[in-house]
C-alpha cells in the first residue's frame, strides 16, 4: 500500500509500542485512520473539481466552435437578404415622431401658457 515491506511494517510497530505504549496504540491508530480517510476524501472532492472545470472548458470551447460558424452564416443571410441596420431604423422612427410632435407642442404650450392680451 505504502511501499512499506514487513519487516520496515514490524520495525514501525516496536518503535509505536515503545514511543506510546500498548495501552494508547489503538486510540493512535484510530486517529491516524480517521486522519487518512480525510486525506482521501479531501482528494478526491479536489479530483472532481478539477474534472469539473475541464469539462465546463470543453463544453464552452465546443460551444464557441459550434456558435462561431453558425453566427457568420447568420450574417451572411442578413447581408445577402439586406435587413437593414435596426438602429438607422429607430433612429428615422424617431426622428419622424419628433417632426410631427413640434406643432402639437406648440399648439399645447400656447393652450397652457399664460395668457396674452392682444391690443
Amino acid at each position: 500500500m505504502f511501499g512499506i515491506s514487513g519487516g520496515e511494517l514490524v520495525f514501525i510497530i516496536i518503535v509505536g509500542i515503545m514511543l506510546l505504549g500498548p495501552d494508547k496504540i489503538p486510540g493512535a491508530m484510530r486517529t491516524f485512520g480517521k486522519f487518512m480517510a480525510n486525506v482521501k476524501h479531501a482528494t478526491n472532492e479536489i479530483k472532481t473539481e478539477i474534472q469539473k472545470s475541464a469539462d465546463i472548458q470543453d463544453l464552452q470551447s465546443s460551444i464557441k466552435s459550434i456558435s462561431n460558424p453558425i453566427e457568420n452564416e447568420v450574417e451572411r443571410i442578413k447581408s445577402s437578404v439586406g435587413l437593414p441596420d435596426l438602429n438607422n431604423i429607430t433612429s428615422d422612427i424617431t426622428q419622424q415622431i419628433t417632426q410631427e410632435a413640434k406643432p402639437l407642442q406648440e399648439n399645447i404650450e400656447d393652450i397652457t401658457g399664460p395668457i396674452k392680451r392682444q391690443m
